[in-house]
């Protein structure tokens, strides 16, 4: 008898240790609910067409490429304005008092340049992009199971100082996606605040899986909903879209 009760206690001390999820265990799963690790880096670019509400419904173009260029603009009374571009050199936009565009600071351009090699997604190659995942625990988000996941990215600079690039993940027991990420701001009005970003309505594009709603906001903040009408994958695109004008 006791040497039953002492082989069940070993199994259940087995199972146990394996429940335990890891962060390769979770990004493992996370990948092979979303497509595939094959055809997300099979991906060379996506167009994301969406609208915010800000007051008014403005509609949305978002480019994001494998080379690390991407656009975000708007249309406002009938003329487009640049909220943020990269041209895989300098980040720019449009300055919306003076509709002029301009380019940013060298530092910004900098972290812009680190952070290539992050798309589509930076848990895709994380040892080859030189980053760290962490298992952290599990914790309830928006009534939601979560195992969270700390990846620790190539450093930035603040104000001229490498600094520590970290987020945290919220991945969904369950399905095992993200349902919110969790960084801190280094730069502007809100710096040194938590930004969040929550993501919602999993939908399917062509084999691989995004999120069709997307609120940015702070903790204790409101925030804003990017509503997603369509996405289109591998679009065609040209170095126009993204160079600064004129040059």
């Amino acid at each position: 008898m006791k040497r039953i009760l002492f082989s069940i206690g070993l199994s259940l001390l087995a199972f146990t240790s394996n429940a335990q999820m890891t962060a390769t265990e979770i990004i493992d799963n996370y990948f092979e609910n979303i497509g595939g690790r094959e055809a997300w880096s099979a991906l060379k670019g996506h167009k994301i067409t969406a609208e915010i509400n800000m007051g008014m419904v403005l509609p949305i173009d978002m480019y994001m490429m494998k080379d690390g260029r991407s656009r975000i603009s708007f249309k406002l009374q009938g003329q487009e304005m640049v909220q943020e571009a990269f041209d895989g050199e300098s980040v720019w936009s449009t300055n919306f008092a003076s509709m002029t565009n301009e380019k940013a600071d060298t530092e910004e351009s900098e972290n812009r340049k680190r952070s290539i090699g992050e798309y589509p997604d930076p848990f895709l190659n994380v040892k080859e992009g030189g980053f760290t995942a962490e298992y952290i625990g599990e914790e309830t988000v928006e009534g939601v199971k979560c195992y969270k996941v700390k990846l620790i990215k190539k450093p930035i600079l603040v104000d001229g100082i490498e600094t520590e690039n970290s987020d945290f993940y919220y991945f969904d027991q369950e399905n095992f996606v993200p349902i919110m990420t969790e960084s801190v701001i280094h730069s502007g009005p809100a710096k040194g605040k938590t930004a969040l970003s929550v993501f919602s309505d999993y939908q399917e594009v062509d084999g691989l899986y995004f999120p069709f709603s997307i609120t940015y906001k702070t903790k204790s903040e409101e925030g804003q909903t990017i509503e997603i009408k369509s996405i289109e994958l591998n679009p065609a695109v040209t170095d126009e879209l993204f160079d600064f004008p004129g040059e």
